[in-house]
């Protein structure tokens, strides 16, 4: 058995003091509520629990510095025994004493910290808002441009006529007796305290014995109103807005909760969204196609985009112009406009048109239709 003084890290002059600050420290180092399954923690807690048993305790102290561990075998002392505390309750006994003085008190003062029970009266029947959802459709302009909105949400408000005190007047609240306006009770089961929610207020800590008329003591009221929702730019479909503090109002003077905006964004007949980047496809003409062609046409972002289509471009080529997307909602510089180019076929063709086209059939080389002549030449080459 190692020596209790090293144990705790003290020397054999020790103050009572130093004695339980040594072990205070080294408990909840070693607590198993901070070390779960790890044996060799919960070895080290029952040895140092040990230890403190023994040298807190003046009388022990002084047999122990005179016959040593021995004095407190089975028979000898009646104490924590040669192999240290029967049973890991025996050695937080020891740990709860060490806080909190060993008695009823103690127990439930350490216990309340370690599983987050702090009872703090001036808390008591604080609590924070709900916090609510509301679903707004905007058009695509409105979502690459930004917007605002008007929009009627329904929410509970603190009660104009007592300021959410629930009271007729600050007279008519008093504390609660059965919890001493806590809001919780602590309740021992043998080794055990457990903190509850008072029965009596319901957490509240206090009760109203003259409740205000207008909201007849619960400190609040329903109310339609309207507000303003700012959409900034760029904002996509399915995104969440939030907006600090439009939820209900809080109970107790707690604060109030928020409202979560969830966007639709309708599609748009020609622009479609590609994260921060704008596709679209712009049709031109057999004519155009060949011979090279300039366009222009207005962007979602109000700006005009200019391209210069080359001469032999193919159908489905894509032209890039850039910063003509979408901005950031985060305000990261802007995407891209994907302009993919559509050829189409002429139809409803008149005799003249037609002529032409034959005329051009009858002049044209494999040499014009390169893709065409090498699809062609791997098909042959698939069946030699």
């Amino acid at each position: 058995m190692s020596d209790y003084y090293s144990t705790l890290g003290i020397s054999k002059g020790a103050s009572q003091d130093e004695i339980k600050k040594a072990y205070r420290k080294q408990a909840l180092k070693y607590h198993p509520d901070k070390n779960p399954g790890d044996k060799e923690a919960e070895k080290k807690f029952k040895e140092i629990s040990e230890a403190y048993e023994v040298l807190s305790d003046d009388q022990k102290r002084r047999m122990y510095d005179q016959y040593g561990a021995d004095a407190f075998k089975a028979g000898m002392g009646g104490g924590p025994g040669a192999g240290g505390f029967s049973s890991m309750e025996e050695a937080l006994r020891t740990f709860m004493g060490a806080f909190g003085g060993g008695g009823g008190g103690g127990q439930e003062s350490i216990f309340d910290s370690f599983f987050g029970f702090d009872a703090d009266p001036s808390t008591a029947g604080i609590r924070q808002g709900a916090s609510k959802k509301m679903n707004l459709t905007i058009s695509f302009e409105e979502a690459i441009r930004g917007t605002e909105k008007e929009a009627a949400i329904t929410n509970y408000i603190n009660c104009p006529t007592c300021d959410g005190l629930g009271a007729a007047s600050p007279s008519g609240i008093k504390t609660c007796s059965q919890c001493g306006g806590a809001g919780q009770i602590n309740q021992t089961r043998g080794f055990f305290s457990m903190t509850t929610i008072c029965p009596s207020c319901h957490g509240q800590g206090k009760r109203i014995t003259d409740p205000c008329s207008s909201c007849r003591g619960s400190g609040r009221e329903k109310k339609k109103q309207q507000i303003q929702i700012k959409i900034p730019p760029g904002v996509d479909n399915g995104m969440r807005l939030r907006m600090a503090g439009y939820g209900d109002s809080g109970e107790g003077g707690g604060p109030p909760g928020d409202l979560y905006v969830y966007i639709t964004v309708r599609s748009h007949e020609i622009f479609e969204r590609d994260g921060d980047d704008i596709r679209v496809e712009l049709p031109i003409s057999f004519a155009e196609a060949a011979l090279g062609v300039k366009k222009e046409f207005p962007t979602p972002t109000g700006g005009n985009a200019r391209i210069v289509i080359p001469e032999g471009t193919q159908s489905d080529k894509i032209f890039r112009v850039r910063g003509e997307g979408a901005p950031n909602v985060h305000g990261n510089g802007k995407g891209d406009l994907l302009v993919k180019v559509i050829i189409e076929t002429p139809v409803g063709l008149n005799e003249k048109q037609k002529e032409l086209l034959k005329e051009f059939a009858e002049l044209e080389g494999t040499h014009n239709s390169p893709r065409s002549r090498t699809f062609f030449d791997k098909l042959k080459s698939f069946f030699n």
